[in-house]
């Protein structure tokens, strides 16, 4: 079976964030309403016309690709990592990122629109973003309230998962490296409980990267301990 035409398609854009890997990202878009985005069109689409009225919108779709999970062959089943990692459902029923297409759909804030950057054209801010660095970005869509908004919509299995946030206990002397204006994602990230659902030894130092930092931390039981913060 041929493709059809116009099967292809093309970054419009690439959000820079403080999260050049996935560990450590949100799980979805909107659990940490702190973590900011920087959209940036390829030059081919830096025309400020077509960001006329975006302005009257308080959030927006973004519609982007795993870049770092592109599948050569796709599995008809995932392990969602909120099921613990050791249930199979349908990957159309899941939001995992080894997808045929390799696509994500995201629910972001939009904080500001710059029309006219001095040097990168017109430039998007949002935040209660869940992509990492350089992600790339194939369209972009006003969420509009009245049509996508269904308070009466079933949660599947994900409905069945009650979330939590751990306690963060963050060490005045490692609180201090972080730049004060990212303290507050930060510590809404890590409450979020980055580690892979699978692994809950309370002995293991983890770490991820972020704004240019090494963070490294532990859990036991519902409180995540920073341990060390370095730069990378």
């Amino acid at each position: 079976m041929t493709e059809p035409a116009g099967a292809l398609i093309v970054p419009i854009a690439h959000i820079h964030t403080d999260f050049p890997a996935k560990f450590g990202l949100p799980r979805q878009s909107g659990l940490v309403p702190g973590l900011e985005g920087m959209i940036v069109f390829e030059p081919a689409y830096r025309e400020p016309e077509a960001l006329r009225g975006l302005e009257g919108f308080s959030h927006l779709w973004l519609i982007w690709q795993f870049s770092q999970s592109i599948c050569k062959e796709w599995s008809p089943t995932v392990r969602p990592p909120r099921l613990g990692g050791n249930k199979r459902v349908g990957v159309f029923a899941s939001r995992s990122p080894f997808r045929p297409n390799s696509l994500g759909l995201s629910c972001v804030k939009l904080e500001s629109v710059d029309p006219c950057h001095p040097d990168l054209g017109p430039v998007i801010y949002v935040s209660g973003i869940d992509m990492m660095d350089g992600t790339p970005i194939f369209d972009i869509k006003p969420y509009v309230p009245h049509g996508d908004s269904r308070p009466e919509a079933k949660g599947g299995f994900s409905a069945q998962v009650k979330d939590y946030e751990l306690e963060v206990e963050f060490p005045r002397k490692w609180l201090a490296l972080i730049p004060e204006e990212k303290r507050e994602a930060l510590t809404q990230a890590l409450a979020q409980d980055p580690r892979p659902a699978y692994q809950k030894d309370p002995g293991r130092i983890y770490g991820f990267a972020f704004a240019g930092l090494e963070i490294q931390f532990t859990v036991e039981g519902k409180l995540l301990r920073v341990r060390k913060v370095e730069n990378r």
